[in-house]
């Protein structure tokens, strides 16, 4: 078993060691006792967790919700896991409808604006002005 200090688990992690710190004090990452009296031991366990709690963040959990999920057994807790992560992409697809609908009221603008001709007002100005 491997044992790291905290800016070794850090750089194992890819992370900084106030991320680790902060982990800590929202009890996603535990803080190991002191051994010999000096500095904490950090183990695989530990570089494990860190890595999955980074994952589930690249995926866009929060860090309540990754709370959740590292709350759950992996044996029992399947139906549990699966119904999160499909709550996930239910908000993710409702994101990239909305993101959509921006993309093309803001194509729709830029259209305006090009067969818009001075003096007239710029279109993109007057609709972000309307009431």
């Amino acid at each position: 078993m491997a044992s790291y200090t905290i800016g070794a688990l850090a750089k194992a992690a890819d992370v900084g060691v106030e991320t680790i710190r902060y982990y800590q004090r929202r009890a996603l990452l535990d803080e190991p006792q002191r051994r010999n009296g000096s500095y904490r031991a950090y183990g695989d366990a530990d570089l494990s967790r860190l890595r999955a709690i980074r994952r589930a963040q690249q995926l866009g959990f929060s860090l309540d919700e990754i709370a959740g999920l590292l709350s759950l057994n992996e044996e029992t807790d399947r139906d549990k896991a699966r119904n999160l992560a499909q709550t996930k992409i239910d908000l993710i697809e409702a994101r990239m409808r909305q993101l959509g609908e921006m993309r093309d009221a803001l194509r729709e603008l830029v259209q305006c604006c090009h067969a818009t001709t001075a003096p007239a007002p710029c279109p993109i100005l007057k609709a972000l002005a309307r009431d």
